[in-house]
């Protein structure tokens, strides 16, 4: 571990001081008010440095939690010249810190502590894959080379090789060759390494005392230390030992991503087209490349075509009966605690054999070109082509891998196996489609705690929602922080400052229909329509399934688009645009789902009404938490209880969240789901929230008391 013996312990008055009336930050801040919350915030992050803790904080929005952890975080490095790694599940709040408050911070305390912000690799350009592309002997595909040109012209220029530098969007087939990859790396073999961003940012890093970063690349840092890489040596990041973690309600579902393995007829494809490619008399791709280096190259090279085409010919034969079986839910898990019968039985029958011939067409290709690799010239061995080849084969053998899984999910009582379409938006759009076979952990707790929280002096978990009423309990039992005995865990709920006891009103219609009722959508399709109409606009409306949200935007827009009142929908743009016409235009109304729960911040006229359409439980064909569910279940929990409602309640608070952004905002959130008030476990919902005004009444009712609320005088 790399801890230091003589720490000096961080001075709480010294630093609270900074963010009191007059302090050297609070001078700093426009509109500053003292907030109690925030100092009260910030001392139990100093003490998580000084007593070597784990901290759980639940910051309500307007706490100013960004601040009262970076000043122990910088006081830290400065006075103790230990690194601290600060990670957030968002871009915006990636750059808010690295590119506003720290420096801010900096200026204010005169702590001159080098700060850096990392993102993981394939956000930066190789430049020995981006000349390698640019040499390819085979024609390109139509502006493939102006692009890349393009691409090089900017790179000549550019300070840090970071995507988000380019002036232009790059086609994402065209970055993915080249940008920076873990696996093609050559290291010091690199004839392009005086020049490589990549390695110039570590440099950077190593320097740095403050590393920002997302939860991404953390896990893949904390998975490679506890693999064997060690804790005292630079791995995906320089060391460290206190760790910061922003948004930390995310940390299951992010590490979940992480280490979970996935494969699809389009991954394949992209695979081979990689490595081989025809266009007309023409041939290009790696392996043509590759057997230029070896004897009898052209036999070679048929014969491995000829592999290459036995694996594409059984990845598109897997792909029909996996679709079949999706049907209309889009999903299908594979569980030994499940009975199917009729024709899904005889499709997943069938689609064992189907991914064990694939398994042994993928094998059979990466021994033969394995055995070609063997013939090469010892001078040959650095060759890029060579390296990139291997990296292909490595692929190959994990979707192999992931093939056996699935054959063996009875005795893989760890993990799920689950198929997944995705393409077309409902199953009745068959054009575009594909299936996505994915392999994930069931539960993640232990490695967190192995990897995240035990090895680490210092880590401090702050989120706007990590509590369900005052209790930290559900967090800390899936994120691992409750098995880490060794350790102090110190939490605290540090509530919003904003007035919403006048400033919101909760809306909930009593006469709506229960969602397993049949005229539930057709409720939701006239209610969302009508609050947004009599908000004039400046409406979020959140849904917990697309089906339901495309049939409410048919169903409105008609009328709000009279009214001058521009709908917009998730899926018509990428989910930034469609955010940043949403914050231009307030009288706009955005229908969305999953995603738009949480990281939207709009401010002022732009967001007056939020509708929840539905409390956010998880739909049961989510595979990953209904196997969650049954492992509660199986240990003698009760899974509704202590896994279903906590989640949807933790879901339901952040899309509250979006309402109020500052101090002056004021707005209706309207809960169109009458379980709320009619159903016993409503309480825990309502009690997740602050107080508020409240319309409990028919839809008539609520309706006219959000206009009203809205447009009278105060």
């Amino acid at each position: 571990m790399l801890y230091k013996t003589n720490v000096q312990k961080l001075n709480p008055a010294e630093i609270l001081d900074t963010l009191c009336e007059g302090g050297s930050v609070a001078a700093r801040l426009e509109h500053f008010e003292p907030r109690q919350a925030q100092l009260d915030l910030m001392e139990l992050i100093i003490r998580c440095f000084n007593e070597d803790a784990i901290g759980a904080a639940e910051a309500g929005t307007g706490v100013g939690k960004s601040f009262a952890y970076l000043l122990p975080a910088l006081h830290c490095a400065a006075h103790n010249n230990e690194r601290v790694v600060i990670s957030t599940a968002t871009i915006t709040l990636q750059q808010q810190l690295f590119g506003k408050d720290i420096p801010l911070v900096q200026q204010a305390t005169g702590l001159n502590i080098k700060s850096v912000l990392v993102k993981g690799r394939g956000n930066y350009l190789c430049f020995r894959r981006l000349d390698e592309a640019l040499r390819e002997p085979e024609l390109p595909l139509d502006g493939e080379r102006d692009e890349l040109e393009r691409i090089a012209r900017w790179a000549e220029t550019s300070k840090g090789g970071g995507r988000e530098e380019i002036p232009f969007t790059p086609v994402e087939n065209i970055w993915s060759k080249v940008c920076s990859d873990a696996d093609l790396c050559m290291g010091k073999h690199c004839p392009q390494q005086t020049r490589c961003f990549v390695l110039a940012l570590r440099k950077e890093a190593a320097a740095a005392r403050i590393i920002v970063v997302n939860h991404h690349l953390l896990f893949a840092d904390l998975a490679a230390r506890r693999e064997g890489a060690g804790y005292e040596a630079a791995v995906v990041l320089p060391p460290y030992a206190r760790v910061i973690i922003d948004e930390a309600h995310t940390i299951e579902d992010a590490a979940t991503s992480f280490f979970s393995k996935e494969f699809s007829k389009l991954s394949i494809m992209r695979h081979i087209g990689r490595l081989y490619r025809r266009r007309r008399a023409q041939r290009g791709g790696l392996l043509v490349r590759f057997c230029s280096l070896i004897s009898d190259g052209e036999g070679s090279l048929d014969t491995l075509v000829t592999a290459l085409d036995n694996i594409r010919l059984a990845a598109a034969e897997l792909d029909s009966p996996a679709l079949d079986l999706c049907e209309t839910e889009g999903v299908y898990r594979f569980s030994p605690n499940r009975e199917d019968g009729g024709a899904n039985a005889l499709y997943s029958a069938a689609l064992f054999p189907l991914l064990n011939s694939l398994r042994k067409k993928l094998l059979a290709f990466t021994a033969m070109t394995r055995d070609f690799l063997e013939l090469l010239p010892e001078e040959d061995g650095e060759n890029s082509v060579v390296w990139e080849l291997k990296v292909i084969l490595r692929r190959f053998e994990t979707i192999a891998g992931i093939c056996s899984a699935f054959s063996e999910y009875r005795e893989r009582q760890h993990e799920v196996m689950w198929i997944e379409r995705r393409g077309g938006q409902s199953s009745d759009d068959e054009k575009g489609q594909w299936a996505v076979f994915t392999q994930s952990p069931v539960e993640l707790a232990e490695s967190l705690k192995e990897s995240l929280f035990s090895p680490n002096k210092t880590v401090v978990c702050v989120s706007a929602t990590l509590a369900l009423s005052g209790s930290f309990n559900y967090w800390a039992i899936r994120s691992g922080a409750a098995m880490t005995q060794e350790k102090l865990l110190l939490t605290g709920c540090f509530p919003s400052p904003f007035p919403y006891s006048r400033a919101v009103l909760l809306a909930v219609p009593d006469d709506a229909p229960l969602p397993d009722e049949p005229e539930y959508q057709d409720f939701i399709d006239h209610a969302a329509g009508r609050l947004a109409a009599a908000s004039d606009g400046s409406a979020l409306i959140l849904f917990t399934s697309y089906q339901s949200l495309r049939s409410a935007w048919n169903a409105a827009q008609p009328e709000l688009q009279s009214l001058g009142i521009r709908c917009l929908k998730q899926g018509d743009d990428d989910r930034s645009r469609l955010l940043q016409t949403f914050l231009a235009d307030t009288r706009s109304v955005l229908f969305a789902t999953d995603s738009f729960w949480e990281g939207v911040d709009a401010p002022g006229d732009t967001l007056r009404l939020v509708i929840l359409c539905r409390l956010p439980f998880r739909t049961p064909n989510d595979p990953v938490f209904e196997a969650r569910r049954e492992a509660v279940e199986k240990n003698g929990g009760n899974p509704f209880m202590e896994l279903s409602l906590p989640a949807a309640v933790m879901k339901f608070k952040q899309g509250f969240g979006r309402l109020m952004r500052r101090s002056s905002d004021r707005g209706v959130v309207a809960v169109l789901d009458s379980r709320l008030i009619k159903k016993r476990y409503g309480d825990f919902f309502l009690q997740s929230l602050p107080e508020t005004r409240t319309s409990f009444s028919g839809f008539s009712g609520i309706l006219r008391d959000t206009e009203d609320f809205l447009f009278s005088k105060m």
